[in-house]
């Protein structure tokens, strides 16, 4: 669980820097890939039943 907040933590600030600078838009596109890749892991997880601990 711990591993998906983090990636979910890096992809907002990912996001905000590609947002805020200009000509970091690529920043906002993997912010957006590793926000998905951590649906992706926490939905596996909670799909398999195991525990998010």
């Amino acid at each position: 669980m711990a591993w998906i907040l983090f990636l979910i933590l890096v992809a907002v600030i990912l996001g905000i820097i590609g947002v805020a600078a200009d000509g970091l838009l690529y920043l906002l596109v993997i912010g957006i890939a590793v926000f998905l890749v951590a649906l992706v892991l926490g939905g596996s997880r909670l799909r398999n039943g195991r525990s998010l601990r």
